[in-house]
């Protein structure tokens, strides 16, 4: 959760996943936001050393920070129980690291059918729904909260439309927050839908368009989203967590956008 409990634009250092950790961290210092989102992955694959540098920073810029979990060869509806068994351990020593950064949130993705999926249905839903309620409970151990991403067409993610979220809701009891991906939702036409179906499961969005066929990750502006439509839904729903840009071009550009829109 926020916990300032107001609406705060933020940044995806994901347009800096190429460079290596030491050159990212740099490039804090000349931030425009207070919230700051890292990649535990790549590059910027976080451990305790890691940690302890981005919370000096934070201190001495004056920083919060969320953390997008592991997704690379990551499918928490693996059929493979060994393989699971490792993705899992990844993604707690993920929420532990994110403990120590005392990280506003932890976002995740949705598992994702695969080769043997046709032939056991339901399984593959089944293992997702599973091992995202192990997720909560290791994250509530930690307390960390978590929140579950929805993820882009055409790949074949279990959870990308607002029925699967729904379906998803219904069947679980954890406190399991949603990750609104507007871009995501932009390729299936749903950003509205998401944000009046889940105003109370939304715990945080990144923001990026697209031309609505591809998963761009643009500037915002640069793509179909309909972003004053946006930004007056937000303010019918309340939303008063962050809203972090995950554009890989114009990211500063995307900023300023947003913070017109918003404020």
């Amino acid at each position: 959760m926020n916990k300032l409990n107001v609406l705060e634009i933020g940044v995806s250092m994901l347009h800096r996943l190429s460079e290596p950790f030491g050159k990212m961290v740099k490039k804090l210092a000349e931030t425009t936001v207070n919230h700051v989102e890292v990649v535990d992955d790549g590059l910027h694959a976080l451990d305790k050393r890691r940690v302890l540098k981005l919370r000096e920073i934070g201190k001495t810029f004056g920083l919060r920070f969320s953390v997008h979990a592991p997704f690379a060869d990551i499918n928490i509806a693996s059929p493979s129980k060994c393989v699971l068994k490792a993705m899992i351990k990844r993604l707690e020593n993920s929420i532990k690291l994110s403990a120590l950064l005392e990280a506003t949130v932890w976002v995740f993705h949705p598992g994702v059918k695969t080769g043997i999926s046709m032939f056991y249905p339901e399984a593959d839903w089944t293992r997702n729904r599973e091992t995202a309620k192990l997720l909560c409970k290791i994250a509530q151990k930690h307390s960390v909260e978590i929140a579950i991403e929805n993820v882009p067409e055409p790949y074949p993610f279990l959870m990308k439309r607002v029925e699967h979220f729904k379906m998803f809701y219904e069947e679980i009891d954890e406190n399991i927050g949603l990750a609104l991906d507007v871009g995501h939702a932009n390729l299936n036409g749903q950003i509205e839908l998401f944000l009046k179906t889940f105003p109370d499961k939304i715990v945080h969005i990144h923001a990026h368009d697209n031309g609505g066929k591809e998963d761009e990750h643009l500037g915002i502006g640069r793509g179909t989203v309909d972003w004053k439509r946006f930004s007056g839904l937000l303010r019918q729903i309340a939303y008063n967590k962050a809203v972090v840009v995950e554009s890989v071009e114009h990211v500063q550009e995307s900023v300023e956008r947003l913070k017109a829109l918003l404020f």
